[in-house]
């Protein structure tokens, strides 16, 4: 990808640190940077307790810096700027599939006739036809984490911030979702902050990756993705793929291993 993008997140000098109680602060984040250029699907990777959740939900407004900065563009008025999707499935038990999938529609008073017409497209293109009326207590974890996806992109929004997204999935449902994922966002203009433990889906998702060290984390280096689009999960078995794999857990695997002592 290249670093020719213009920027739509910029991180500069971020650090954050938390409480914990009767110890001393915490130290998460530290001068993190990173660029992300406007239609960029950029993954991060890092070992456990790096920070990588934590900047998301800087990024998101969820958290505070304790300095620096993080910012995101906005080019589009008429778009929501973000939509999350955490590892938690984060649909109201309450509503239906589709009264879920239509929440920030309601609170951004979309016309009716318009928001019916996205509710079903996406209900559809993730699919879940058939379960409209569908309760989540009725639904399986990977039909959960289907309607969070909808709600999502049925907002159309700039960004994405994805947290782990498939992260308590089995690993054919996984699979499943990375490749509907892939399509997606092969055809819609979204530029994507995607957290992840995975560096096959990293690599098979991604224009960029960036690796972040033990806590207190930081950007240690960022990975050009060498394949072009369209993609398909075919490309994992090519000898470029394992090599590109290879070469950043070996690069993970020290901060890995220096995080545990």
């Amino acid at each position: 990808m290249s670093v020719t993008l213009t920027p739509k997140i910029r991180v500069e000098s971020l650090s954050y640190s938390y409480r914990r109680r009767g110890s001393e602060d915490v130290q998460a984040l530290d001068e993190l940077n990173l660029t992300v250029g406007k239609g960029e699907f950029v993954s991060v990777v890092g070992p456990s307790g790096c920070g990588k959740s934590t900047l998301l939900r800087v990024l998101a407004g969820l958290q505070r810096p304790t300095g620096g900065s993080a910012g995101v563009l906005r080019e589009d008025g008429a778009r929501p700027l973000m939509a999350p999707v955490f590892q938690e499935y984060s649909i109201f038990p309450w509503r239906t599939v589709e009264d879920n999938v239509r929440l920030g529609l309601d609170a951004a008073k979309v016309p009716r006739a318009e928001s019916n017409a996205r509710v079903r497209e996406w209900i559809s293109r993730v699919g879940l036809t058939g379960f409209e009326k569908a309760y989540p207590s009725h639904l399986s974890g990977g039909m959960k984490q289907r309607v969070a996806l909808a709600r999502a992109f049925v907002l159309e929004p700039e960004v994405l911030l994805m947290d782990e997204p498939f992260a308590a999935l089995d690993a054919q449902l996984r699979k499943v979702l990375q490749e509907e994922l892939l399509g997606i966002c092969q055809e819609r203009d979204y530029t994507v902050f995607f957290v992840t433990h995975n560096l096959d889906e990293a690599i098979l998702l991604s224009d960029r990756i960036a690796l972040m060290t033990a806590r207190p984390g930081r950007v240690e280096e960022v990975y050009d993705v060498p394949f072009g689009h369209p993609r398909t999960p075919d490309l994992r078995k090519s000898p470029e793929f394992v090599a590109l794999e290879e070469q950043i857990w070996d690069r993970l695997r020290g901060e890995v291993q220096g995080g545990r002592k």
